[in-house]
């Protein structure tokens, strides 16, 4: 046996527990990464096993008197194209809650879907808070008023929806839609220039600006349009594309 110089004892002793301090650090590092690896493992298994969360069906069914859920299942219902049930739906909702501004600019928008312009304006005049007007509402009140014909006062909705959200570029699409109904398509094209320069590129305002420079057929800005007002067909156009 060889005994070292510094007293600490024989190497043949020392040995055995350099290597019982070796083990036992390698077993505490299996003994930290076996819980972490566990916890991940059961919070995956939590994670998946985990109900997801309800669709505005199943939501509605659930709670039929919450006027959150009953305007969130009346936009999946539009959303796939069952419009009479959506109306249905606010409807209710709006009977529930009257003084509700939420379901009252739902539903009024509802009706104007449906065509039924002057229950729309009746609807959506009480979505406003006092002395805070919506501006949305407001440019719902002005496409309501263009369908009827009634451009001049649609288009002091518009102006008072764009003090409150200025360059808004929907407001503007429905301004431009509203000058071109009324035979202004100088200005019609130039507003709806502007609001796709707002919207970035947006497809539905494109697509509303292509319409309104096809009426033109070569008229410049600031020029008289080269073709005569726009017929009964382009008018039904114009409308549909304002209830967009």
């Amino acid at each position: 046996m060889i005994c070292s110089i510094n007293g600490f004892g024989c190497v043949e002793g020392l040995l055995p527990r350099v290597l019982a301090v070796a083990l036992a650090v390698a077993l505490a590092g299996c003994k930290t990464t076996q819980p972490t690896e566990m916890t991940t493992a059961l919070g995956v298994a939590a994670a998946e096993g985990e109900r997801s969360a309800p669709s505005p069906a199943e939501r509605y069914g659930a709670h039929p008197d919450d006027p959150d859920a009953a305007i969130n299942y009346a936009r999946a219902l539009r959303g796939n194209g069952q419009y009479a049930q959506a109306l249905a739906v606010l409807e209710r909702a709006s009977l529930q809650h009257p003084s509700d501004r939420r379901v009252l600019a739902a539903y009024g928008r509802a009706l104007a879907a449906a065509g039924n312009y002057k229950g729309a304006l009746e609807v959506l005049e009480r979505a406003h808070a006092p002395g805070a007007p919506d501006w949305r509402v407001l440019s719902v009140q002005g496409a309501a008023l263009d369908q009827m014909g009634r451009h001049g006062e649609a288009q002091r909705y518009y102006a008072t929806a764009l003090r409150i959200a200025p360059d808004e570029p929907s407001v503007l699409a429905n301004l431009g839609l509203s000058y071109a109904l009324a035979k202004d398509l100088v200005r019609a094209e130039a507003t709806l220039r502007r609001a796709a320069e707002q919207s970035h590129g947006d497809a539905q305002v494109r697509q509303k600006l292509a319409l309104v420079m096809g009426l033109q057929r070569g008229g410049g800005p600031g020029e008289a349009p080269a073709a005569p007002p726009p017929s009964e067909a382009n008018v039904v156009r114009l409308r549909q594309a304002l209830a967009q």
